[in-house]
């Protein structure tokens, strides 16, 4: 009796023990997908937001990051095909207040806002791109975009180049003022980069390539990835 006792007691710890090994395993699965989660999170083309502090950006620029958006191959065809870059005098002048783009004016921007606007969009220039960043430290394309607006004329964005495309009312490139957004489907995904116009055909952006800097829509490159634009401003 006392034999079959013990072997009883063996089978019910045996038992225990196993349960407690399977709920191990699916804390450690459930751990493990909730960390590729986060690894998957995607930056200017995706949907969904980005970490909101400086931090938070920093660990997410130190992983790599997932898909085409950020292949060797994108970054190769951005340097190949600017075949139209802007002038470092000219960008000077831009950063420096000193064009006055009276054609593409938008009349809906208060002349102190587009002079709010434009000190925002200078004040970033040269900034590193970093994915999923929106602080100083480091931007994505709709990362700047965002921060640009809230901060000169306190507009708020979606955080994503395609959520952004989605609001306001759509411009034809004829029609194009200064504070449109402008957007390119670099990665075979709509709307998957996003930069602001600023006149004569020149606009601001994060280049994943050249960090915050300005850029040319008759460039090889965004002349033929461009697919439209975004007024948020509007009378």
């Amino acid at each position: 009796m006392k034999h079959i006792v013990l072997r009883g007691s063996l089978g019910r710890s045996r038992g225990f023990f196993a349960l407690m090994a399977n709920r191990a395993v699916r804390l450690t699965v459930s751990l493990s997908l909730m960390a590729w989660g986060l690894l998957s999170l995607p930056g200017c083309g995706a949907s969904s937001p980005r970490f909101g502090n400086a931090e938070r950006s920093s660990a997410a620029s130190e992983r790599k990051p997932p898909g085409a958006r950020f292949s060797a191959k994108e970054i190769e065809e951005e340097k190949a095909e600017d075949d139209k870059k802007v002038a470092p005098e000219v960008k000077e002048s831009i950063v420096a207040g000193k064009r006055d783009f009276r054609k593409e004016k938008n009349p809906a921007i208060k002349p102190l806002d587009q002079s709010k606007m434009m000190r925002e969009i200078s004040r970033y220039m040269g900034i590193p791109y970093e994915y999923g960043g929106d602080t100083p430290q480091g931007l994505d394309c709709s990362g700047y975009t965002m921060l640009v607006f809230k901060n000169s004329v306190g507009v708020q964005l979606p955080r994503t180049s395609a959520d952004q495309s989605k609001i306001g009312k759509p411009v034809s490139f004829e029609d194009l003022k200064f504070g449109d957004l402008v957007f390119f489907n670099t990665t075979g995904e709509s709307a998957s980069h996003v930069g602001i116009y600023l006149g004569d055909d020149l606009f601001a952006h994060a280049s994943v390539t050249l960090g915050v800097t300005i850029s040319s829509l008759q460039s090889s490159y965004f002349k033929k990835r461009y697919e439209g634009a975004r007024r948020v401003i509007a009378q």
